[in-house]
């Protein structure tokens, strides 16, 4: 059960913004007091968020054709050099949400027709979003998806457990040093790789409804970047060997487009080619990793960022 009851019937809503005062919710591990000043995500105690609207260019079983309830929320654990939401994940663009507030716009995407709500880079605002999830559960009936970059604790993760249908993390590096250089995080593998697991413990295999939505279930996604197909094999070969088959889908992306600071890297200062991502997306299939989706090219464009200003909020 979502919202734990108590004998009255009424939704109890724990109290969990101590966590901010030491804030260890990612394994940056920064201890932060966030009421006195930022964590590395570079957030306080308050909710923030950039967008809230329809959001049509997720994978077709988050979309479907009525679009999902994306919020975007500001900050970010990781650093990464490529980011393409750089704006709002490594700058200051965001409007601080109280927590009513963000319990009616999670409403009102339902109302709107999404087929989910998208929580878009949440985690360090965990500690006020769940008690927003047991209020508003009564009234939203359509699914939550935790949409993350992969760089998750363990104990954040079992934080989420029951309030989260669908998970839809990144699986970003296998190697450390290229973790490092690209998103300031060595240990990037070792965590992600215990929290996709996790994630799958706790949604079990993929099931989709009668329109084709993803309803339960974990969606893995891997990004190729230009210059790095051995990374991304091995990193397929990881998935294939150490995750239960058949117990996750695997969107294998192909939109990578040297945004932010990727000039710096001159190896991944480019687009990728048809040829780099297709010897990726054959070495997948050779791996029995067919279940999922594969990325056109012409999604590596700069219009499929969405517009962080504000909307919906």
């Amino acid at each position: 059960m979502r919202s734990p009851l108590t004998s009255s019937g009424a939704a109890s809503v724990p109290d969990l913004s101590e966590l901010y005062r030491d804030c260890t919710l990612c394994p940056r591990m920064c201890h932060a007091d966030r009421y006195v000043h930022p964590g590395i995500c570079g957030c306080g105690p308050e909710i923030r968020a950039a967008r809230a609207a329809l959001h049509f260019w997720e994978e077709p079983c988050i979309s479907g054709e009525s679009g999902s309830g994306a919020v975007f929320f500001s900050g970010c654990t990781l650093k990464c050099c490529y980011c393409q939401n750089y704006p709002i994940s490594q700058g200051e663009v965001g409007k601080v949400l109280s927590p009513d507030r963000l319990g009616e716009i999670f409403l009102e995407l339902q109302d709107k027709g999404a087929g989910n709500i998208d929580l878009i880079t949440a985690t360090q605002f965990l500690p006020s979003i769940l008690p927003v999830l047991d209020r508003v559960r009564p009234k939203l009936h359509i699914p939550i998806i935790y949409n993350c970059g992969g760089y998750e604790k363990m104990e954040t993760l079992r934080m989420l457990e029951g309030y989260v249908d669908v998970y839809l993390p990144d699986l970003k590096y296998f190697s450390s040093h290229r973790a490092k250089k690209y998103s300031g995080a060595p240990d990037y593998f070792r965590h992600a790789s215990k929290a996709v697991g996790e994630m799958i413990r706790q949604t079990g295999k993929p099931v989709f409804d009668k329109n084709g939505l993803l309803v339960r279930g974990t969606l893995i996604r891997h990004m190729v970047l230009p210059g790095q197909r051995e990374e991304s094999t091995r990193l397929l070969g990881w998935m294939a060997k150490n995750l239960p088959k058949d117990s996750f889908l695997l969107s294998l992306l192909s939109q990578y487009t040297p945004f932010f600071k990727a000039s710096e890297h001159p190896e991944i200062n480019r687009r990728l080619t048809s040829y780099e991502y297709g010897k990726v997306l054959e070495a997948a299939l050779e791996l029995g990793l067919d279940a999922g989706y594969m990325q056109e090219r012409s999604s590596a464009r700069e219009e499929y960022t969405p517009p962080f200003d504000l909307e919906g909020l």
